[in-house]
């Protein structure tokens, strides 16, 4: 898929056994459904793959299992973010090595004490630059960090290869368009993020791409190929037929939801998250699997 590149690139989650431990064959699995999702790209170790509940170590290994087994199929973000510029420096160098499309990155901080400074931002960011690869920004509320339009038209025209944005802020469609008209042809790829809980009205305000979780790409994929192609009322009813699950996921599930709907397809063998997350409750996975079956998620039939 040759840049800009555009469309449905959901996180991939980091699949654990029961115990807590790396399944490397489940990984592979749900990579391959992904594949069949009709994703255009795939994110890796962001923070809906439970990124903070990692090792270093781990996330060697995952990073080399995910990028060997995509190969040549689809590009791949890798997330990178810390509030270390020399750990950044690194994971974006590794990412380059192991064969990455692109990195995502937050803007520095370490809870609500230490934000970064758009001077901070912006050096991490540059040096962040130096390993090659593209970068696409994530403007979300988790880093309490407040990204201007301004700052990151600055970001998109000063420093080579900030060309993409994830837009998660509140009002995110206001945000897109602002960008758009400011930046102009710096801003490669506006992306839409949040479980595409606001992808309509992102998709109208000049977003190209999504990056949702792995519960519903394939339905998301005809939502984004028809609002480009100006076939804005099929998009529409497409979107309002997932909107319900979106917005459980979203609301009430988090990073959970893709997991158990894999279990539940066969694809994976557990649905494990690490401590101090905690699974779902059975009263709100059955919530998630009542909205979910009818819909014909490829999740919950790929594995049988």
């Amino acid at each position: 898929m040759a840049r800009p590149w555009r469309g449905v690139w959901p996180v991939v989650p980091t699949v654990f056994t029961e115990t807590g431990d790396l399944d490397l064959e489940g990984q592979r699995r749900v990579i391959d459904c992904m594949v069949d999702q009709g994703s255009d790209g795939l994110c890796i170790l962001a923070n809906y793959s439970e990124q903070f509940l990692i090792s270093d170590e781990e996330r060697e290994v995952l990073a080399r299992t995910c990028l060997e087994h995509v190969a040549s199929r689809l590009p791949v973000i890798v997330a990178a973010s810390h509030f270390s510029t020399r750990i950044v420096v690194e994971r974006c160098r590794r990412a380059a090595e192991l064969g990455a499309a692109m990195v995502m990155l937050m803007p520095p901080y370490h809870g609500a004490g230490l934000r970064g400074t758009e001077a901070q931002t912006y050096e991490q960011f540059a040096r962040a630059a130096e390993a090659g690869l593209p970068i696409m920004v994530q403007d979300a509320p988790l880093s309490g960090v407040a990204l201007s339009v301004p700052f990151l038209v600055r970001l998109a025209k000063e420093i080579g290869g900030v060309a993409y944005f994830k837009i998660e802020t509140p009002q995110a469609a206001a945000k897109l368009r602002a960008l758009i008209r400011a930046g102009g042809e710096a801003i490669e790829g506006p992306f839409d993020g949040e479980e595409a809980i606001t992808l309509m009205a992102d998709l109208d305000a000049g977003a190209t791409g999504t990056m949702p979780s792995a519960l519903l790409p394939d339905l998301l994929k005809p939502v984004v190929d028809a609002h480009r192609e100006g076939r804005r009322e099929e998009a529409a009813a497409a979107y309002a037929r997932a909107l319900p699950l979106i917005n459980y996921e979203n609301r009430q599930c988090g990073l959970r939801a893709c997991k158990a709907a894999m279990k539940a397809g066969g694809i994976i063998r557990s649905d494990h998250v690490r401590a101090p997350l905690a699974p779902l409750e059975p009263e709100v996975l059955a919530g998630l699997m009542e909205l979910a079956r009818p819909l014909d998620l490829l999740a919950l039939r790929w594995g049988h």
